[in-house]
């Protein structure tokens, strides 16, 4: 129980992480509608992804929706700009179904620094709402049009990423490159930066968890190499200490029904 509360509140007893710098836009985002599946490690199908994303004003939505198969939802949307660094706004992420031991429901303002947490306690439904002082550099919902952004040369980039447990704390991601792969589309072979994603705890939980087995797996996210970067596939939790999953754009298919697109 002692170790539990270590690692639930650690961070509650240590000066906060430091912020780090935005990450520098090299390739504006647009609007855009994409299609991604969701599996297991070992390939089954878990869930279909939409994701759709428009521009208002300078200012960028972008909503992710993962619906499983076993009625579970994940669904995120998030605000953020892009005015020569990227810069989070907002982010409203829920979780609920049988896929999710623990739903949630989190919404995070970036500008006041407000963060409200909705879950489950014993059955009863909880509110916990916290004021912090949230970096520059918060990655929750952008995770991905970052790492389409980030410089394969630098050795290692650190993020803040802000983690309910249900307690919100800030956790500090670190993208290190991780070599480079190749993959065939349409019979064409291409290349892929390769970046692995350690999740640092820091403090008190950052000494406990190796001890006990329960430091999150390191992540890997490919993004394609070239004049113009695209995300390939990722392999990461949904959640802080979950699984690893993976997520992968999708090929159409057609209904034998509806003629042949020309």
């Amino acid at each position: 129980m002692i170790l539990r509360t270590l690692l639930l509140t650690g961070a509650a007893l240590l000066p906060a992480l430091s912020a780090g710098e935005p990450v520098a836009v090299r390739y504006p985002e647009g609007s855009v509608h994409g299609y991604l599946a969701l599996r297991s490690p070992d390939g089954k199908l878990l869930a279909s992804g939409d994701l759709t994303q428009t521009i208002r004003s300078g200012t960028i939505t972008s909503r992710l929706v993962y619906r499983f198969k076993d009625g579970s939802i994940d669904d995120e949307t998030t605000v953020f700009t892009q005015a020569g660094h990227f810069r989070l706004v907002s982010d409203h992420h829920i979780q609920k179904g049988p896929s999710f031991t623990k739903p949630a429901d989190v919404m995070i303002n970036a500008r006041s620094g407000e963060v409200t947490v909705r879950y489950m306690d014993s059955g009863k439904p909880k509110i916990d709402t916290s004021h912090m002082d949230l970096p520059n550099d918060l990655s929750n919902g952008i995770l991905l049009d970052l790492a389409k952004n980030l410089s394969p040369q630098a050795p290692e980039t650190k993020i803040s990423y802000l983690a309910a447990t249900p307690k919100p704390r800030l956790v500090h991601l670190s993208f290190k490159p991780d070599g480079v792969e190749t993959f065939r589309s349409a019979g064409l072979s291409n290349r892929a930066q390769k970046y692995k994603i350690h999740v640092e705890l820091g403090g008190i939980a950052g000494i406990v968890a190796p001890i006990i087995g329960k430091e999150p797996e390191d992540s890997e996210v490919w993004i394609g190499a070239g004049q113009v970067t695209a995300f390939i596939k990722s392999e990461s939790p949904l959640f802080l200490g979950g699984p690893l999953l993976r997520t992968e754009l999708v090929e159409p298919v057609w209904s034998t029904s509806n003629s042949h697109p020309r």
